[in-house]
């Protein structure tokens, strides 16, 4: 059994999720200067940015870090 985690906003959230809401929310410009990544700034798509983000953790945190400071803003 998986224990609730209330206070975590990344909790029941895919990578898939994230990305797709940080896009809506930034756009693939937006997020390459923020995140300065290739998969962001050159062909960006859902599909090759998962690749990339699922092999990559340190980037995958910066994206998980960049998303829980876009939930406060709002």
């Amino acid at each position: 059994m998986t224990p609730q985690q209330p206070n975590n906003p990344l909790h029941g959230k895919t990578l898939e999720a994230i990305l797709n809401e940080l896009v809506d929310y930034y756009g693939w410009e937006e997020l390459g200067d923020r995140i300065r990544i290739n998969c962001f700034q050159s062909n960006p798509s859902v599909k090759s940015s998962l690749t990339f983000l699922r092999k990559t953790p340190w980037a995958r945190q910066k994206v998980e870090d960049l998303y829980v400071r876009m939930l406060r803003r709002r």
